[in-house]
């Protein structure tokens, strides 16, 4: 018999056998000072294109006064216990039914965590004689959701609709057989590529098949529509989507999440959602600091304006300069390279060092060998002057990938890891 931990000893998995070279650096960095648009790494300042506080209430003066107020108030630990057994307030019941006529639904319900609440989502809304079928490129969070399921499930190609109806047609007739339902699971933003997932036409097929439509829109809340309320709304279709969920951690500035839909569907999910029933209720500085978050989405469209301005300059200035960004139609801004991942840690160094720009890279294998994500999230805060010292930087980047330097200066690591 083998000890468990021989697997671990031998394989530390494709990210983690860099940990030596990486970690403290390229990934599990410290950035310090106030949550804004510069930053300090390293004792260096930096402009940070690596953080999810697109409409900048992260450190707003209303917020930050009322995050200290509820937390003098309440402390970090109140209400205890879990939302069934005593951990039910007012004021979590006032943030769902705003959140809920923000986002045109029937009901709301929190989740402390999106990770977590996604996960739990999924396994409630499905049995072993259900089918899921799903985009690809799904978020982990919704990925081992489905892995908890018990019955079939498809993926269809990212984006792709035929791949869709395909899948759907072979859900259909599994479904005839086993009694079951069928459920499609979306992103409203893919936060890789930032692309919206093509609800639209997903809500089309309705016409042909009977499924029901969860969409995870964490980047699209707040960003997208003409009231913030995502994807959905971008799209014409909200009153379409059965169940939709958000986070808090992206335009909200906090943590914890909700669902919404139809009440009886809500009420269902809160009676059966494992991740909640026995867990902690949010806590209610928590709680009261989301309601100020949304009062201010709600009042503040100024916010969301801001954000586009920067969002519009940094993508039009990448695309005029020649990057690729992909088809993003949304605030996540994706810059794709082609080098390996030592040549990928030679030119973040560089970027960091030399050009003070704190970007997010992403390396096989969450994208093909080969190719180099730099992945910027621009917020509310950032300015155009940040875009420009960004967009002068990453032509200076590009030309040294293009002429090899970082390749040569990639080699003794390549020699130490045996590559």
């Amino acid at each position: 018999m083998k000890d468990l931990f021989e697997k671990i000893y031998r394989d530390k998995g494709p990210l983690g056998k860099w940990a030596a070279q990486a970690e403290g650096y390229f990934v599990f960095p410290k950035l310090e000072g106030e949550i804004s648009n510069r930053m300090k790494f390293q004792g260096k300042e930096v402009i940070t294109w690596s953080i999810n506080d697109y409409l900048g209430l992260a450190n707003h003066p209303e917020v930050r006064k009322v995050d200290a107020e509820a937390a003098a108030q309440y402390g970090s630990a109140y209400p205890m216990g879990a939302r069934m057994m005593s951990g039910h307030t007012e004021l979590h019941e006032q943030l769902q039914n705003e959140l809920a006529e923000f986002v045109n639904k029937e009901a709301a319900y929190l989740l402390n965590f999106g990770y977590q609440g996604m996960v739990s989502t999924v396994d409630a809304l499905v049995g072993k004689d259900d089918i899921i079928v799903y985009d690809v490129d799904a978020h982990a969070c919704i990925i081992d959701g489905v892995r908890l399921h018990m019955g079939k499930r498809f993926t269809y190609k990212h984006n792709d609709v035929e791949s869709l109806e395909k899948n759907l047609e072979r859900a259909t007739k599994m479904a005839e057989q086993t009694g079951g339902g069928i459920l499609v699971i979306s992103e409203g933003v893919f936060g890789m590529r930032g692309e919206q997932g093509r609800l639209k036409e997903i809500v089309a097929l309705k016409k042909k098949f009977n499924f029901r439509l969860f969409v995870d829109d964490a980047h699209g809340f707040g960003t997208l529509g003409a009231t913030g309320a995502g994807a959905g709304e971008e799209q014409g279709v909200q009153d379409d989507i059965d169940v939709y969920f958000a986070t808090f951690a992206k335009s909200l500035a906090s943590t914890g999440a909700f669902i919404a839909g139809d009440k009886e569907i809500i009420d269902y999910l809160k009676y059966n959602l494992r991740s909640q029933m026995f867990a902690k209720s949010l806590q209610m500085q928590l709680v009261v600091g989301a309601l100020k978050r949304l009062d201010m989405l709600r009042t503040m469209p100024e916010l969301k304006k801001n954000l586009w301005t920067i969002v519009n300059a940094l993508q039009s200035g990448l695309k005029e300069r020649g990057f690729d960004i992909g088809t993003t139609q949304s605030c996540v801004t994706p810059v794709y390279l082609k080098g390996s991942i030592p040549e990928a840690m030679a030119l973040v160094k560089d970027l960091r060092e030399n050009h003070g720009i704190f970007c997010s890279i992403v390396v096989y294998p969450v994208i093909p060998k080969g190719l180099i994500l730099l992945r910027m999230i621009p917020t509310a805060t950032h300015t155009l002057e940040d875009v420009k010292e960004t967009l002068d930087a990453f032509d200076a980047i590009r030309e040294r990938l293009v002429n090899g330097t970082y390749k040569r200066m990639s080699a003794a690591l390549i020699a130490a890891m045996g590559e």
